[in-house]
């Protein structure tokens, strides 16, 4: 059975197929995403990021990243612990942050994946370009929030879809290691069901916090 990797199993339709696999769209959530026979195995998708471009001092992809950090300062003091969760080979964004004054952590299920990080509490936590490639974003969402601090927030970036693009030619469709695809509808129902806020701050930057 096909389910919803967010909330229920019995919602989804069948949305668009390519020449490489299917897409399916959930009537509850929004979430459109790639059924687990289309999931790329970890050799391959360790083998997809590696021809991404994460060169610390590439200019593109510093101001890519660097967008995430006025958001955060603006609700953040210096000091406050944070960690970068999915921080890739090169962790500049963590780096970043530790520069103007937070006391950073780095998680990665490939490149960084000491998971004693995973058991300490923090003030806030940055994901970006993550959430479109996990299988069960839910679950590991509910994971990140377990340890959040009491007013701590979680700040997302991923690119979301909507009614006014044309899916069949949207390239971030594209990418194999990308498995599901978010829409301000589905961020609502994320934010209901886990009892959270948040704030659209750039197209593709979520500022989520408790209610």
């Amino acid at each position: 059975m096909i389910e919803c990797p967010i909330c229920s199993p019995s919602y989804h339709q069948f949305f668009f197929r390519d020449k490489f696999r299917e897409y399916f769209r959930c009537s509850n959530c929004s979430l459109i995403f790639v059924p687990p026979e289309f999931h790329p195995t970890r050799p391959n998708e360790k083998a997809r990021y590696e021809e991404h471009n994460n060169d610390p001092d590439d200019q593109g992809y510093r101001e890519f990243l660097e967008r995430i950090v006025p958001p955060i300062k603006e609700r953040m003091p210096k000091g406050a612990r944070g960690l970068d969760f999915g921080c890739g080979p090169t962790p500049l964004l963590a780096d970043m942050l530790t520069e103007n004054g937070y006391l950073m952590e780095i998680y990665d299920s490939f490149y960084e994946t000491e998971r004693k990080v995973l058991e300490r509490s923090y003030d806030f936590i940055v994901s970006t370009e993550v959430l479109e490639h996990l299988s069960q974003p839910l679950s590991e969402l509910q994971k990140l929030l377990s340890i959040l601090k009491p007013g701590g927030i979680i700040a997302i970036m991923t690119l979301p879809f909507d009614s006014s693009i044309d899916f069949s030619g949207w390239h971030y469709k594209n990418d194999p290691t990308h498995i599901c695809f978010y829409s301000a509808e589905t961020f609502d129902w994320l934010a209901a069901h886990l009892g959270l806020t948040y704030e659209r701050v750039e197209n593709d930057i979520f500022i989520f916090q408790e209610d």
